[in-house]
C-alpha cells in the first residue's frame, strides 16, 4: 500500500457485506460416534418450578466446562469434559472438533445436574483461551501443525513457536504496538499468523477464517461471524477505540470493523489479510454480550449426540477470552463495607485488580482514562467492561509451574500416593507438611521456611511487566536433599515467587497511574488457601474471593443474559449476578512484611543477574 493511514481512515464495512457475513452458516457435517467421556460434576439444586436460567461455557487449556446459573447468579449445576492437547517443544496444538464434542457433553450433563430443560435456558455465552483457530470455507479444520494432521487446527495460547516472528514485528515499532505495552507477545495472534504463512504455505492458502477460539465457538453456535472487541483488541491489535462514538451497547449491531490498521498488516507481511474487508480476520466486531445472528442455530441446538441439546433461537452473546470472563464474573463481587462514599460505580471499579489464576495468571484492572504502561498489555478500550479501558498483566506459567515443580521431583510419586490414600489433593498434603515443619523447627511464621531458597518463576518467559519471552526460571538454594520436605520447600518458594511476580505487576501499574488497593481472585488456584494467603501477605492488600466457585462460567453466562436483554448493560448484569465470598487479609505481623520485602528484593535481583549472565555468554560466543 502507498502512503500511511491511521486507524480512523480504515475502509468501513459495507452494511450489505456485513449482513451477508452474518447469514452464512458453518458447515453441519455429521460427527462420528465417540466413546464415553469422563466428566467432573457438581450436584444440582433441585427444583420443580419453571425458571429462567443462563448457560455459560468455558474452554480452558485442559477441559471444556459448562455451568447453569439462576437469575441471582447462583450456580445450579456444572460439568467438565477433558480435551485433547498435543505438545512438541514450543508447538502446542488442539482440535476444534474435539473441543466442540467436549462442550456438547459438558452442556448436556450440566443441564441434567441442574434439572434444567432446554426451554428454561434464556441465554448462552462462550469464553475460551485466546488460542488461534484455522478453518476453511466449509468450516472444516485446516492443520496448523508440522505433522499435517488436519485435526490439529488450533495453535494454543501458550504456544511459543513464533518468538522470532514476534521480534521482527516488534522491531518495526508500529503505532498499534503502544496499545500492547509496546511489544507483541508470541502468545498473540499476528506472530502466530506470520509463522503459519512462512512455514505452512499450503495451510495458509486453504484457510478461509482465522478466529480466536471463543469467537469460533459463538460462530459455530450461531453462524454469525461477528467478532468480539475482547478478542480482536487484546490479541489481534484491533483498535477498539475507533468505536468510541458508538459507545452505547445497544448500538453495537451497527459497529463496523474500522479498527484494523491496514498499514500494520502490510508492514509485517500479512497484507493479504486486509483483502475482502478483513474477511479472514473479522469484518464485523461487537461489544461482549451483543446478540449474535438469530441465536442458536437448529443444527447446533439439536439433541443428538455431540450437539448441545438446547432449544434453537436461544440468544447467544458475543464472547470473551476466558480470563476476561472471569473478570466479568467477579469485578462487582465486593462487600458493601468496601464501598467508598461519594464514589461512583465507575470510579470504584478502577481500584480493583482481578487475578484469574489457572494454568497461567491474568492480572486485569480497568480505568476511565487510557494509561500506557510499558511491558503491560493495553490500554484496551471496552475489551472487558464496555466504556472502560483495560490494562492486562500476566504470568505465563503459574498453575502449570506448580505442577511442573511437583511432578518433576523424585519424591512426587510417593507424595501423590499419600495424598490419594488420605483423599486430599497434593497441594493440601504439601500445606500440611509445611505446617508441621514450621512447628517442628519453631519458625515464627510459615513463609520463613524458605529463607534459603528463592525462585524466579519465569519458566515460560516473562509476560509482564518485563515482557521478555526469553526469560528463564531460576531456583536458587538447591541441596542434595530429595525428601518430601525439600519438595514442600521448593513448592512454597515457587508459590511465593509467583506472588512476588504479581506484586511486581501491581507496583508497576500503580507507578504508571493506576490506584489498585483491592484484589479479587478466581480460578482453580484460589482453592489453595496457602496460595491466597501468601499473595495477600506479599502484595499487602486484601484479597476477595467470589461467592460462586465458577466465576469464569458465570462471566460467560452473563454474556447470554445480556444478549437476551435480561439486563440493560453488561455492568448492570455484573452488579446483579456477582456476589462476594471470603475475604483474606494480609498478616498484621511486621516481621512477615519485613521478610517478604527482603525476598522480593532478591526476586528482582535474580532477573538482573540473569540479564548480566546472558550478556556475558553472548560476548563469549560472539
Amino acid at each position: 500500500m502507498s502512503g500511511k493511514r491511521s486507524w480512523s481512515d480504515s475502509t468501513p464495512l459495507l452494511r450489505q457485506q456485513q449482513q451477508q457475513q452474518q447469514n452464512r452458516s458453518p458447515s453441519n457435517s455429521s460427527y462420528p460416534s465417540y466413546p464415553s467421556i469422563s466428566l467432573e460434576m457438581t450436584s444440582a439444586v433441585s427444583t420443580t418450578t419453571a425458571r429462567s436460567v443462563f448457560l455459560g461455557v468455558d474452554v480452558g487449556t485442559g477441559s471444556a466446562r459448562a455451568g447453569v446459573f439462576d437469575e441471582n447468579g447462583k450456580l445450579l449445576g456444572s460439568s467438565s469434559s477433558p480435551i485433547q492437547i498435543w505438545k512438541a517443544s514450543d508447538c502446542i496444538e488442539q482440535s476444534s472438533t474435539d473441543i466442540w464434542h467436549a462442550i456438547s457433553a459438558a452442556v448436556k450433563t450440566a443441564c441434567s445436574l441442574a434439572e434444567v430443560s432446554g426451554d428454561e435456558v434464556k441465554g448462552l455465552g462462550f469464553a475460551a483461551t485466546c488460542s488461534l483457530v484455522a478453518v476453511d470455507a466449509d468450516g472444516s479444520p485446516v492443520t496448523v501443525s508440522w505433522s499435517g494432521d488436519s485435526r490439529r487446527n488450533i495453535i494454543v495460547w501458550m504456544d511459543h513457536r513464533a518468538v522470532e516472528q514476534a521480534e521482527r514485528i516488534n522491531s518495526r515499532n508500529s503505532p498499534v504496538l503502544q496499545y500492547c505495552g509496546g511489544a507483541l507477545s508470541p502468545e498473540m495472534q499476528p506472530p502466530k499468523l506470520l509463522w503459519v504463512k512462512e512455514n505452512l504455505p499450503e495451510s495458509w492458502s486453504m484457510v478461509f477464517r482465522w478466529m480466536d477460539l471463543s469467537d469460533w465457538l459463538s460462530y459455530r453456535a450461531t453462524g454469525d461471524d461477528t467478532r468480539s472487541l475482547c478478542t480482536t483488541v487484546c490479541k489481534w491489535t484491533y483498535l477498539g477505540h475507533a468505536h468510541m462514538q458508538q459507545n452505547n451497547e445497544k448500538d453495537s449491531r451497527d459497529m463496523e470493523a474500522c479498527g484494523w490498521d491496514d498499514d500494520f498488516w502490510e508492514e509485517i507481511g500479512l497484507g493479504d489479510l486486509v483483502d475482502g474487508h478483513h474477511a479472514k480476520i473479522g469484518r464485523s466486531v461487537a461489544f461482549p454480550g451483543h446478540p449474535l445472528g438469530s441465536g442458536l442455530t437448529s443444527a447446533a441446538a439439536k439433541a443428538r449426540y455431540f450437539e448441545l441439546g438446547l432449544v434453537a433461537g436461544i440468544p447467544v452473546g458475543t464472547s470473551l477470552i476466558d480470563a476476561h470472563a472471569g473478570g466479568v464474573g467477579v469485578l462487582e463481587s465486593v462487600p458493601l463495607s468496601y464501598s467508598r462514599p461519594k464514589e461512583s460505580d465507575k470510579e470504584a471499579l478502577c481500584h480493583r485488580m482481578i487475578l484469574v489464576c489457572g494454568t497461567s495468571t491474568c492480572h486485569m484492572v480497568v480505568s476511565q482514562n487510557k494509561l500506557f504502561i510499558p511491558g503491560v498489555w493495553g490500554p484496551f478500550w471496552s475489551a472487558m467492561v464496555p466504556e472502560h479501558w483495560l490494562t492486562e498483566g500476566g504470568q505465563s506459567a503459574t498453575g502449570a509451574l506448580l505442577d511442573y515443580i511437583i511432578e518433576n521431583h523424585v519424591a512426587s510419586p510417593h507424595l501423590a500416593n499419600r495424598a490419594a490414600s488420605q483423599r486430599i489433593s497434593v497441594f493440601e498434603l504439601l500445606n500440611k507438611i509445611l505446617e508441621t515443619m514450621m512447628l517442628d523447627l519453631k519458625r515464627p511464621f510459615l513463609a520463613s521456611l524458605t529463607e534459603d531458597i528463592h525462585v524466579l518463576p519465569d519458566f515460560h518467559g516473562n509476560r509482564s511487566p518485563i515482557a521478555d519471552p526469553k526469560a528463564k526460571g531460576i531456583i536458587c538454594g538447591l541441596t542434595l536433599d530429595a525428601s518430601e520436605k525439600q519438595l514442600a520447600l521448593q513448592y512454597l518458594a515457587t508459590l511465593q515467587g509467583i506472588a512476588y511476580g504479581t506484586r511486581h505487576i501491581v507496583e508497576h501499574c500503580n507507578a504508571h497511574g493506576h490506584t489498585i488497593d483491592t484484589i479479587l481472585a478466581c480460578g482453580g488456584l484460589v482453592k489453595n488457601s496457602l496460595f491466597i494467603q501468601e499473595h495477600a501477605d506479599i502484595i499487602g492488600c486484601p484479597i476477595i474471593l467470589p461467592r460462586e466457585s465458577e466465576p469464569v462460567l458465570l462471566g460467560a453466562a452473563i454474556l447470554g443474559a445480556v444478549a437476551a436483554r435480561q439486563y440493560s448493560s453488561m455492568h448492570d448484569a455484573m452488579k446483579a449476578l456477582n456476589a462476594s465470598g471470603q475475604v483474606i487479609h494480609p498478616s498484621k505481623d511486621p516481621k512477615v512484611k519485613k521478610y517478604h520485602d527482603a525476598k522480593y528484593r532478591i526476586f528482582r535481583e535474580l532477573y538482573e543477574q540473569q540479564l548480566a549472565h546472558r550478556l556475558l555468554m553472548a560476548q563469549a560466543l560472539a
